[in-house]
């Protein structure tokens, strides 16, 4: 039976349907307001790493991802005018994880797979239409307002967890600042149903492809192959969706004879932020509420979920055994210092790496993953960097 507390959840993305099955599962009467009519179908993230996998089988989520999802063993570091630099099979980490590879699925089958778990708990609740505008709290309960197309309506809780994105306006009605910086530059992802590893034949289902100007991360969905590639803060959006300028582009990272079939195509800014806390009271933040990043390595979504499960997970602790609020505390000390040291910091370094201008680094990075290549225990120390594993240990070894 549900005990008497209630979390509403600002945002029914990857993290906010997340930490809601784990609530429901645990018996905690869960709200999710969801600003859209329906989950949105948002392919930005598509990387599933082995840790998250793990974390998701012991919510019986897993195995309905891979059903769904392509698995990719393998990831790529390629330069674009030297090809296949050095190749890393996740299969040196079998011994950690039950999914030894990443797992590429779109991140709103993930949503969907959750918001039909939660139809099992009569308790648990997602409400469409619902934007968030503002809270306020006491000691004992907030009070959560949304906009619906009915009017504005209320909802007493115990605790508000922000999962609304970058945007985030439940960090921002708190007043929590979200420092860091964007880059000096657009990223542009296009998706196309080619199949480009028959194209290159060498290439792997995730490469990351070096070079000055055009780098570029592939990575091969379920349906379609995804380019993402850098262009200059001065083009607007109808030059970077042009289609004779993608198919160059395109040409370029993967020569091909013929034309290459173009869909999905986004263009956005890239930031590296984290809140300057991620709790102000009965009010918490996780996912890209609390941390942005760049999405080289797939690290952001990744991150967000490993979030939004520790969370939940200490405020079932605190409703259901007693605990005390200081568990809100731990989490923040827990997962804050790892969106800094760990999530920013390496998906800074790997956009450095793509984009290096000197040659002679250029070429000494390549000697250096020739090297770890050939490795076995280097190879297995980058891949469980990569994979985030490192980051996971790290977080659940503060106190």
């Amino acid at each position: 039976m549900p005990n008497t507390k209630k979390v509403v959840i600002a945002g029914a993305g990857p993290v906010g349907c997340c930490a809601a099955l784990i609530l429901a599962r645990e018996g905690v009467s869960v709200t999710v307001l969801e600003a859209e009519a329906d989950l949105i179908p948002d392919l930005r993230a598509s990387t599933f790493h082995p840790p998250t996998l793990d974390m998701l089988d012991e919510l019986g989520v897993t195995p309905k991802l891979v059903e769904q999802g392509l698995i990719t063993p393998k990831i790529q570091y390629r330069d674009l005018d030297d090809g296949l630099v050095a190749e890393f099979d996740h299969d040196l980490i079998k011994d950690r994880t039950k999914y030894p590879y990443r797992l590429q699925c779109e991140q709103f089958k993930l949503t969907r797979v959750i918001a039909e778990m939660l139809k099992d708990y009569p308790h648990a609740e997602i409400i469409f239409e619902a934007k968030f505008t503002e809270a306020g709290q006491n000691a004992d309960t907030v009070t959560v307002t949304y906009d619906t197309p009915g009017g504005a309506e209320e909802i007493t809780c115990d605790y508000l967890i922000g999962c609304d994105g970058s945007r985030s306006v439940v960090r921002k009605s708190q007043g929590i600042e979200f420092a860091g910086f964007t880059y000096p530059e657009q990223f542009v992802t296009v998706s196309s149903p080619e199949n480009v590893d028959e194209i290159i034949p060498d290439m792997g289902h995730v490469a990351y492809i070096a070079h000055p100007t055009e780098w570029c991360a592939l990575i091969h969905a379920p349906d379609f192959w995804r380019f993402l590639f850098p262009i200059s803060l001065e083009m607007t959006r109808e030059e970077a969706f042009d289609d004779d300028y993608l198919q160059e582009r395109l040409h370029r990272l993967a020569p091909y004879d013929g034309e290459y079939t173009l869909s999905l195509r986004t263009l956005y800014a890239v930031n590296q932020r984290v809140a300057e806390t991620y709790r102000k009271g009965r009010i918490l933040l996780a996912g890209d509420s609390a941390h942005v990043n760049n999405p080289l390595g797939g690290m952001g979504m990744n991150g967000g979920i490993h979030d939004g499960i520790n969370l939940a997970n200490k405020l079932a602790r605190m409703f259901n055994d007693g605990e005390g609020d200081d568990l809100l505390d731990l989490y923040d000390r827990q997962r804050r210092p790892i969106a800094i040291e760990y999530v920013q910091a390496q998906t800074i370094r790997n956009k450095k790496n793509l984009e290096e201008t000197d040659p002679a680094v250029r070429k000494q990075r390549q000697d250096e993953l020739r090297a770890v290549a050939a490795d076995q225990k280097k190879s297995r120390e980058l891949l469980l960097q990569t994979s985030m594993f490192n980051g996971v240990e790290k977080s659940e070894a503060i106190t």
